[in-house]
């Protein structure tokens, strides 16, 4: 079994720099006896279900992607399989901001949280596990159609603004599903945290275009059906992942609503059951649905409106200049004229300047270490843009290396000094440096000084985009926000050991076919010990049963897991489908699907 993300897959092997500091390693021995079951009777469960539901054949997929109903998958095997359909797979620590998720997609690479849900959420787990994001997203990824709308999905959600309260809400979110999966969570701090996260979720204000997309995202991605109202099938991977959620989805008291546009209306609670889901009739209508939401966002709109977000962003976002100019850092400024439209834009720390997404030589952050700023827009009574003037209209208006220029904007902003040079990008003026220069707005507000050095001014008439993040990711060294809160590692205490001791060797009974005698001593030892133990119960009987083992003994497994399955509750379900597998074999549901 791997230790390691493997970097030999090509998709994986291109992830940058920013997005690898997620990474952790899968460290595949820390699984227990106890997750390899957790992990084999969910997918069990699962296929027994979704042979019926669920839209992509899932035992075809399960087996495309590297992954088996009998254990815990290891990510090299899921790395080669999933290298044939053009994706990747790497490990992670809980959640990791949704910006950072969704350019994963774009990269083609799923990402798998390294934990296993403990057994006490096996039906459902509001903390990301490697039973949600391999056994939910991965089997579906060989359907071209929907892998192409995945991949899309996170080029799109890559270039999102998000709010400086979407980082406040995440970590709230991540904090409470790392408490509800601990298994010595305190109720007391888990209530702490719900009415936490309730008071932040309670005063987001107006969305922001990564709130929204999530939403899209997780009525799709995570909970969505295909087909009709009436006869939906699920391939959304919270659904796929549930056995508890799987098969109350499909009740009539679950409404089913058709997937618009109109779903980003509806917001969601990770916590709990949906009360209702989104049916689409295609994968194609996902993408519609997408692209219309996506001509609403601020890298296909820019302008003012888009600054403002990027300022309420508080973290480096990408301003594009019409001359294809792109700034990158924190904005914090912007200037507009009566119509609204923007006259002047700022940054403040690190600013670095590109094009097509490669950063200017000699513009790294660290040139411009104090901030940028720059007018947006034309000279006043001219018609022709500073961006599109050829040669003899630059040097009309003194924009000449060497010569003293004087440049009046329709703002009324003043750019005053001599110009040192003018970069060009193929047809494009996009930059103009100069020496001896004094900015002021038309109010005689000094926005910069001939001692402060050398003046870089962005040409362009208009902000055309500003979207999520830095345009040159490398170059810029970007780092995402990374959460200093960490899942909970579980250490045993001696008798947890023995249990994990006792059910490894009933796997290794049933799997060997040798030492079935032992089964009998097995069960005594369960019983007196491990009297809250209901899943290895389960699995000695399945031996027997199969195996046509000790009829004494079927009985009193039967007894004792149909008793406990009536004094305790939260049991009655998992026991009696566990029962309903053992008696329908897996094996064989298989074989006849083949």
């Amino acid at each position: 079994m791997s230790d390691f993300n493997d970097f030999n897959n090509p998709q994986v092997a291109k992830l940058p720099k920013h997005l690898r500091q997620f990474i952790v390693e899968q460290h595949y021995k820390k699984y227990t006896p106890i997750d390899q079951a957790v992990w084999r009777y969910v997918m069990r469960q699962n296929y027994s279900y979704l042979k019926h539901v669920a839209y992509y054949p899932y035992i075809k997929g399960l087996q495309r992607a590297g992954l088996s109903i009998e254990r815990i998958p290891d990510l090299q095997t899921m790395n080669d399989n999933l290298g044939k359909l053009g994706w990747g797979a790497v490990t992670v620590d809980g959640f990791i901001p949704p910006a950072a998720f969704m350019e994963y997609q774009a990269y083609h690479v799923l990402v798998i949280a390294a934990d296993i849900r403990q057994i006490n959420h096996i039906e459902y787990t509001p903390a990301p596990d490697i039973i949600h994001e391999s056994a939910g997203h991965a089997p579906i990824i060989a359907d071209a159609d929907y892998n192409s709308y995945l991949s899309y999905f996170g080029s799109i959600g890559a270039k999102a603004m998000f709010s400086s309260k979407d980082f406040e809400l995440y970590e709230a979110i991540r904090h409470l599903s790392i408490l509800k999966e601990a298994v010595d969570a305190n109720e007391t701090e888990i209530e702490k945290a719900e009415k936490h996260l309730r008071k932040i979720a309670d005063n987001m204000g107006e969305p922001s275009e990564m709130a929204l997309l999530g939403r899209l995202h997780w009525w799709t991605v995570e909970y969505g059906l295909i087909g009709t109202l009436e006869n939906p099938k699920i391939y959304g991977a919270g659904l796929l992942s549930s056995i508890g959620e799987s098969s109350t989805c499909m009740k009539e008291d679950v409404e089913k609503l058709w997937y618009t546009i109109d779903t980003i209306n509806y917001q969601y609670d990770i916590t709990k059951p949906q009360p209702q889901l989104f049916v689409t009739e295609t994968f194609q209508n996902l993408i519609d649905v997408l692209e219309q939401f996506a001509d609403t966002m601020s890298f296909r709109r820019g302008g003012a409106e888009s600054i403002h977000k990027a300022i309420e962003c508080k973290n480096p976002a990408t301003a594009v200049y019409s001359s294809g100019l792109q700034v990158t850092g924190i904005f914090t400024d912007m200037g507009t004229n009566e119509k609204g439209e923007l006259s002047f834009i700022r940054t403040t720390g690190g600013t670095a300047l590109a094009v097509t997404n490669k950063q200017l030589e000699g513009h790294s952050k660290h040139y411009h270490k104090d901030g940028f700023s720059s007018p947006v827009g034309k000279l006043k009574g001219i018609s022709t843009p500073i961006e599109d003037m050829d040669t003899t209209e630059l040097e009309k208006h003194g924009i000449n290396a060497g010569q003293h220029t004087d440049l009046i904007f329709e703002s009324g902003i003043q750019v005053k000094g001599e110009v040192t040079r003018v970069l060009q990008h193929e047809d494009k003026n996009i930059l103009i440096s100069l020496v001896n220069c004094t900015v002021k707005e038309a109010s005689g507000n000094i926005l910069f000084q001939p001692e402060w050095g050398t003046y870089d001014m962005a040409v362009g008439e208009k902000i055309i985009s500003v979207f999520n993040g830095s345009a040159d990711k490398e170059a810029f060294d970007e780092i995402i926000h990374v959460s200093q809160k960490k899942t909970h590692q579980i250490t045993c205490d001696e008798h947890t050991q023995h249990l994990h001791q006792l059910y490894a060797r009933v796997r290794s009974i049933r799997e060997e076919n040798t030492y079935t005698e032992e089964l009998p001593a097995l069960f005594l030892f369960l019983k007196n010990e491990y009297p809250e133990d209901w899943l290895c119960a389960l699995e000695i009987l399945e031996i027997v049963y199969h195996k046509k083992l000790f009829p004494e003994l079927e009985l009193e497994l039967r007894s004792y897991l149909t008793h406990k399955a009536t004094i305790k509750s939260d049991y009655k379900k998992l026991i009696t489908d566990g029962l309903n597998v053992i008696e329908n074999p897996v094996n064989q549901l298989i074989t006849e699907e083949d």
